[in-house]
């Protein structure tokens, strides 16, 4: 049977070696381990924390290497980094343990000519500690240019605080399907299977889930009890403000967590018609919709920065667009590692999907922009834009109860330091005309 350690070491490779997002890789490969629950939670801090301190890991391991880390076999330096992180950032793993264990993962794994290097830097580390250069780069492990945009975008306090946050345990909050059970309901029938949870304090008819473990291994979760969903989405359905018998568009909605939540707020009422541009995850709307009971989900292939004359003119329309993801960092912790160039390329691509959205509403209607991103670039200046060309378009203020970071404005940046949930950025905007 593989330990904890030699577990994450396999998937940081595959991560490293296959560009994978680290939360599929992990999901995929503890379904598979032999190992028991208290394990398979050691294996995750492990290959959450090396991924998301990376940049501060590598640099402390560079102060005492004579070569480039980018020189180093892939397994050394997996090695390197894991015992790294147990030494810096893991108080209850004592120093010898993960300089040992870190030795035993080169031998096993066809690097045994790095073994003496392997224990010669990490009890440099052990000795010196903690090193940085005074940058919040380092500090925060997170490229350059996001710190300095950040920075700029939100003051740097703001900046600092994101990024604290971006570390350790992420909140698990669910989305009560309403059409079958209440909160309090589903609060009983989880406590039943072990697991403790608590009424959501920012999102109605969602539960925040303490303890338990895997909530869509649950008989309620396959019963459709409640689908898996983080407060900001919520938020983000909520400000669409759908009625009962309206139509309604998602216009991005693989793999379909707010076409469901909207479904339910419209009590499987009217029509929800769910769009994404690839029919394999179209199937996953299908898949979902059928679990939760949920009928009036009506799922099309769409290219939605191309106007499709077949598609109903619609009360409400969300247009949760592609972007770059720098609000979710905390879940996908790799993404704080993309280069600003491609985030650049998403700007044409949102504005396209908002015009062509646009076309689709009602006079009346209403049209969420939002992204799960925190980058002015895909968000503020998005809708602006949008607004100052398309005068039968005003704005409307988004969730007004919701505490401001940047005081009175129509729209809605949630942030994780302030919300205690995903970045986060939302607006509305009604057709006049």
């Amino acid at each position: 049977m593989k330990s904890a350690r030699q577990t994450a070491f396999e998937i940081l490779n595959k991560i490293q070696r296959d560009e994978s997002y680290s939360n599929l890789v992990l999901d995929s490969a503890l379904d598979k381990a032999e190992i028991d629950i208290k394990e398979k939670r050691f294996v995750s801090a492990l290959v959450y924390g090396v991924t998301e301190r990376r940049i501060t890991l590598d640099y402390n391991l560079s102060l005492y290497l004579s070569q480039p880390l980018k020189k180093l076999k892939p397994q050394v330096l997996t090695a390197l980094r894991l015992g790294a992180y147990q030494i810096l950032f893991m108080d209850k793993i004592p120093d010898s343990a993960a300089v040992n264990e870190s030795v035993k993962l080169v031998k096993k794994n066809r690097a045994a000519f790095a073994s003496g290097l392997v224990n010669a830097v990490l009890h440099k580390i052990v000795k010196n500690g903690f090193e940085t250069d005074g940058s919040m780069s380092v500090k925060y492990s997170a490229p350059e240019w996001l710190c300095k945009m950040w920075s700029e975008s939100y003051g740097r306090e703001n900046a600092e605080r994101i990024l604290e946050a971006s570390f350790g345990a992420v909140e698990n909050t669910i989305r009560v399907n309403t059409t079958k059970t209440n909160a309090d309901e589903l609060c009983e029938n989880l406590l039943a299977d072990g697991f403790q949870c608590e009424k959501n304090r920012l999102a109605k008819n969602s539960l925040t889930v303490i303890s338990g473990g895997a909530v869509h291994k649950t008989k309620a979760y396959s019963d459709g009890l409640f689908h898996v969903q983080d407060t900001a989405s919520q938020l983000c359905c909520k400000a669409l403000d759908v009625r009962d018998g309206e139509t309604v568009i998602d216009i991005c909605a693989a793999p379909g967590g707010k076409t469901f939540t909207l479904s339910e707020m419209m009590h499987n009422t009217g029509k929800m018609i769910s769009c994404d541009i690839y029919p394999q995850r179209l199937k996953l709307i299908n898949d979902g919709a059928e679990r939760l009971g949920l009928n009036n989900i009506e799922t099309i292939q769409n290219d939605g920065s191309k106007f499709n004359s077949s598609l109903l003119q619609a009360d409400k329309i969300l247009c949760d667009v592609p972007c770059s993801g720098l609000g979710v960092i905390r879940k996908k912790p790799e993404i704080r590692f993309k280069k600003s160039e491609e985030v650049d390329k998403l700007k044409d691509l949102q504005y396209s999907i908002l015009c062509i959205s646009s076309r689709y509403l009602n006079v009346g209607g209403k049209l969420v922009y939002s992204t799960c991103s925190l980058n002015p670039e895909e968000n503020e200046k998005i809708i602006n834009k949008f607004l100052s060309e398309h005068d039968d378009f005003k704005s409307v203020r988004v969730l007004p109860e919701m505490k401001r970071y940047d005081g009175d404005t129509d729209y809605l940046t949630l942030m994780p330091h302030i919300h205690g949930c995903d970045g986060f950025f939302i607006s509305c905007v009604e057709r006049v005309k």
